[in-house]
């Protein structure tokens, strides 16, 4: 068993060398194989195969436009061989054997030509350390199909275009000769037409490349992307997170945010723990900590990480704890503080006294202006309330979708959750709503209020939650996240660094379309203790990515709907 676990420990590390290495190749084949092409020196570079093969000038040509193309989809591929894309690294053997050629074209083989050849052994001597799967969704005929709907519309384009020329800019053609002229300029070779003006050739030289290269840069785009399917929970699955929750649900205040609909589940082999996520530009971003008995917590971090591998997914876990955090660090992964967490102890807390005058301030005042709260159960609201109280959230919510992953439910009136109320006149001017953390603990989910509702509203409503809490035998109330919220302290505190201040006034400004200072002051009206959170991922280089997924996730930008539903198309 141990020899066992030696050898597949050393056949990883072989395959994380390899990889890494035909992943650097195949960048520099690519950029050699451009700066070929484009730098005046390496086209004119003259071998002794060109001249004993008797090429055409328009060969040389063609040979040139293949190998821009193919460099560029060469340092394309690098991305997806890093991620042991399978279909990657069939498609570089065939552009590793394409890009060989083209050099003989040019005339000259060595520099990118010896690259690429280079690069050829590797893939096929290393194609066994290549698993991932690509998107079964997509398939090759998607590919296949965009790549002939691009080339036939360039081709259209400039049949169209030469048959409405004027003579004074083109000599009468035959509608064959337009034909063979256009098929020929995808390629960027010149074709039997002869041009008066300049501009006409260029133009129908431009469309022919630009489309034919479109075709090939997207086509590849969908035989390379991740598969990003549809996330959903079935109710076995459901059930068995429930129980985890129950059993270790009290030490981590984002756990019941798990159980939300639109994530995967993947379990430890046994089953005392279980990570969720979905999947978002091929990241699969997984929220909070793992759920259950934190011990069994690396079982399921690598049944995630296999799944991940196997899909050529990047892991990454937004809003773990420090105890999450150090465990997925034992996996390689980077950790970054990305804020902290406010939770109120109910046991201490009280309007009296000048630091919570602030609040005490807001909360008679909006009671003066005739608010009344309401602090009950889900199962104790009246029938049909409920769903009154979700219209009425979504119509105050602002945005079209949803907003929140690690910290939102994205449902109201589960059992055990408690709902706030604040009526005026027998009219709801705000609701709040706060899920079950362990047995004495609550989570806030909800928000909303009313636009046209006074200020204050929200603090009245946490306020009386808090003291109903401290009531009814519920020790901490987890309240909204701070994101960066050490960074604005340092930067606003005297003989702060420039570093410090410029980070504090890069927050401020992006404050104006992210709450970022505004729920780290309502946060600190309530005194709580900051807890701090962290961000999970492989590596800086990751990041972007991990951001972009991130964002989207939480609903604060990322890929646009329209790019989406384009992609997906």
């Amino acid at each position: 068993m141990v020899t066992g676990t030696r050898a597949q420990h050393t056949w990883q590390v072989a395959g994380v060398t390899s990889v890494k290495a035909i992943t650097w190749v195949t960048r520099l084949a690519g950029l050699l194989t451009l700066l070929s092409v484009v730098v005046p020196s390496g086209r004119n570079l003259r071998g002794h195969l060109a001249e004993w093969l008797e090429l055409p000038q328009e060969a040389t040509v063609a040979a040139a436009t293949v190998a821009v193309v193919t460099g560029v989809l060469l340092i394309m591929l690098a991305a997806g061989l890093r991620r042991r894309k399978r279909r990657a690294w069939q498609l570089a053997v065939g552009f590793a054997v394409l890009l060989t050629l083209s050099h003989l074209g040019l005339r000259h083989v060595f520099g990118a030509g010896v690259v690429s050849v280079v690069l050829l052994i590797g893939l096929i001597v290393n194609r066994r350390y290549f698993v991932a799967e690509p998107d079964p969704t997509t398939g090759r005929w998607r590919a296949v199909r965009v790549f002939l709907q691009l080339v036939l519309a360039g081709f259209v384009i400039n049949v169209v275009l030469l048959s409405v020329a004027s003579g004074r800019m083109l000599e009468p053609l035959s509608f064959p000769g337009r034909l063979s002229q256009s098929g020929l300029a995808l390629v960027g070779v010149s074709g039997p037409a002869v041009f008066h003006g300049a501009w006409l050739e260029d133009l129908s030289a431009a469309i022919g490349l630009l489309f034919s290269i479109a075709a090939v840069l997207v086509s590849a785009y969908f035989l390379l992307r991740s598969a990003e399917p549809a996330p959903g929970l079935s109710d076995e699955e459901l059930a068995r997170l429930q129980v985890l929750l129950t059993e270790h649900g009290d030490r981590d205040s984002l756990g019941y945010f798990a159980l939300r609909r639109d994530k995967f589940a993947v379990f430890s082999k046994t089953g005392k723990a279980a990570v969720t996520y979905r999947v978002i530009a091929g990241v699969a971003l997984t929220s909070a900590d793992p759920l259950g008995d934190h011990e069994a917590w690396p079982g399921a971090i690598e049944e995630y990480l296999e799944i991940c591998k196997r899909n050529a997914w990047v892991p990454a876990a937004m809003g773990a704890s420090e105890l999450g955090a150090t465990v997925w660090a034992r996996f390689g992964l980077e950790v970054l503080e990305i804020g902290d967490e406010a939770i109120v102890d109910t046991a201490g807390f009280t309007l009296d006294g000048r630091i919570m005058r602030g609040v005490r301030q807001a909360a008679s005042r909006t009671r003066r202006a005739g608010y009344k709260v309401l602090v009950r159960r889900a199962e104790d609201l009246r029938p049909g309330e409920l769903d009154e109280l979700v219209l009425l959230a979504a119509a105050w919510r602002g945005t079209e979708t949803e907003r929140g992953f690690s910290m939102a439910l994205g449902r109201m009136g589960d059992p055990g959750s408690v709902i706030v109320t604040a009526e005026q006149g027998g009219r709801v001017r705000g609701v709040l709503q706060f899920v079950p953390w362990g047995a004495r603990g609550l989570s806030l989910d909800v928000m909303r209020r009313d636009r046209s509702a006074d200020n204050g509203v929200n603090e009245l409503m946490i306020s009386e939650l808090l003291v109903y809490s401290r009531e009814h035998d519920i020790d901490h109330v987890s309240l909204n996240f701070a994101a960066f919220r050490s960074l604005m302290e340092q930067g606003q505190r005297i003989g702060a660094g420039p570093v410090a201040r410029i980070s504090a006034k890069v927050l401020h400004f992006f404050s104006r379309w992210i709450q970022i200072e505004s729920l780290y002051r309502f946060n600190a009206k309530f005194q709580p203790r900051w807890v701090p959170r962290y961000l999970v991922y492989p590596g800086v280089r990751e990041l972007p990515r991990v951001g972009v997924a991130t964002f989207e996730a939480e609903g604060l930008g990322g890929r646009s709907p329209w790019l989406r539903r384009l992609l997906q198309r």
